[in-house]
């Protein structure tokens, strides 16, 4: 039987003429005879439904993973360029990524729509050179791609960081000139070729793709694995060892080129709308005008990827704090048991937990790219960042599909992908075992590199 209490505190709520005129419409009577059978949690249920107890879903906080407002210290032009990612995000990418997930490829209809964005621009400069804030805002374009999509954002930075800086630092003049241009209006889109299949971490020291002199060309021969963009790039910067002297070179191998191959990498879990590539060079001739005139050997390429190091440790930050704000929207929606489950204190304790951790990953970042802009970032402080951002994401994104119970797995609700990707984001640029030898090195003074 139903508390009288409980009942004498729901009539008091009601509006007594609204009451005389609901009579003339329906039978009181018989509804408050139904009334009188609900039970206390049914009764608080119909108070919310009606709007007139527990507060409605309008009026709860919307989600925010900047807690503390850490971002509120962006300069106007810094928040334009975070507005507008977050627009074609949400506009552009949200309504198909799911589909080209399914598909396991890259919309590249949208790439004319990131060229009016002009976002390498607000990175680079015409000549080469960087912005003064640039590590910062090409980690709030990260991050606000992230937020919805970490392969957008992959793509981003394969062209814009690890392709454009190698042109950048290590191109002459010439080339400099002929490639970036193209690069910064998106009319040419670069491939960086690294990693091989016998090597990731190790291919610094193990690098078995080679090339040689002959002539006025250089002969290519090997393998590269896991090269993003590659099936549809106009060009690759490959790495390669030179057999008579060991030193490491960097060339850019045009799309089409004789003895030059890529297939596309299928059956991914993680990351499915970049296109990776296995890229076979069997003889392939590269003429010397496209050899990386200024590369200064394994030194040129170290530097490269510290300079975009820090924008995956962003894409760990995007990908976990998309993750809670999707967790947090579920919970203040989601009914069972007469409740929202964001009602719940174990839920409760997910979304602090993951708001925490976004919290601090968001500072880290902050704080990394401030030392990058300044010259003030060694390898140890970017890998302490990938380090951190990584596991952290891995935890609050496993914390978010928990949240939506069985509807976690569903990629229709976002989390999903969230879920799959972070575990590409724990294992690439450097998995986080080499990245925390790094730190581990810079710490004690030893080296437990093998």
């Amino acid at each position: 039987m139903t508390n009288p209490a409980t009942l004498q505190a729901m009539l008091a709520q009601l509006d007594l003429d609204a009451l005389t005129r609901l009579g003339q419409k329906v039978d009181l009577p018989g509804l408050l005879s139904s009334v009188s059978q609900l039970n206390d949690g049914q009764l608080k249920q119909l108070a919310r439904t009606l709007g007139g107890g527990g507060g409605r879903t309008a009026d709860l906080p919307a989600p925010d993973g900047d807690f503390y407002g850490q971002l509120d210290r962006l300069t106007p032009e810094q928040r334009e360029v975070r507005a507008q990612v977050r627009t074609f995000m949400t506009d552009q990418v949200r309504p198909i990524m799911n589909v080209y997930w399914n598909r396991d490829e890259f919309p590249q209809q949208l790439i004319p729509e990131l060229r009016k964005l002009d976002l390498v621009r607000r990175v680079w400069n015409e000549d080469g050179t960087r912005k003064p804030d640039a590590t910062l805002v090409e980690g709030l374009i990260t991050l606000e791609a992230c937020r919805v999509d970490v392969s957008t954002a992959v793509f981003f930075g394969v062209h814009a960081g690890l392709a454009f800086a190698s042109i950048a630092l290590g191109g002459s003049e010439e080339q400099k000139a002929e490639w970036l241009p193209k690069m910064l209006d998106l009319e040419a889109v670069g491939a960086f070729g690294l990693t091989e299949p016998e090597g990731g971490s190790q291919v610094s020291q193990g690098m078995r793709t080679t090339c040689r002199r002959d002539g006025d060309s250089w002969v290519l021969n090997g393998e590269k694995y896991w090269i993003g963009n590659s099936p549809f790039s106009d060009f690759t910067v490959v790495w390669a060892r030179d057999e008579d002297t060991n030193e490491v070179r960097g060339f850019i191998v045009r799309a089409g080129t004789a003895g030059y191959r890529v297939e596309k990498i299928e059956g991914k879990t993680a990351l499915r709308i970049v296109e990776n590539g296995h890229v076979f060079l069997e003889d392939c001739r590269v003429p010397e005008a496209d050899r990386l005139q200024a590369t200064r050997g394994w030194r040129t390429t170290a530097e490269v990827l510290r300079l975009t190091r820090a924008g995956v440790a962003w894409q760990g930050v995007g990908c976990a704090l998309g993750a809670y704000e999707l967790a947090l929207g579920y919970a203040q929606t989601r009914e069972q048991f007469g409740k929202r489950i964001g009602e719940f204190q174990l839920i409760q304790n997910h979304l602090v937990h993951m708001l925490g951790n976004v919290t601090s990953m968001l500072a880290l970042v902050l704080r990394l790219s401030d030392m990058a802009d300044a010259g003030e970032m060694g390898d140890e402080h970017a890998s302490l960042a990938k380090v951190v951002t990584a596991a952290r994401c891995r935890e609050t994104v496993a914390l978010a599909r928990e949240t939506f119970g069985g509807n976690g797995i569903l990629l229709q609700n976002g989390v999903a992908k969230h879920f799959a990707d972070t575990e590409a984001i724990y294992s690439y640029e450097g998995t986080n075992e080499i990245n925390t030898l790094v730190v581990g090195r810079a710490i004690t003074g030893f080296s437990a590199f093998v």
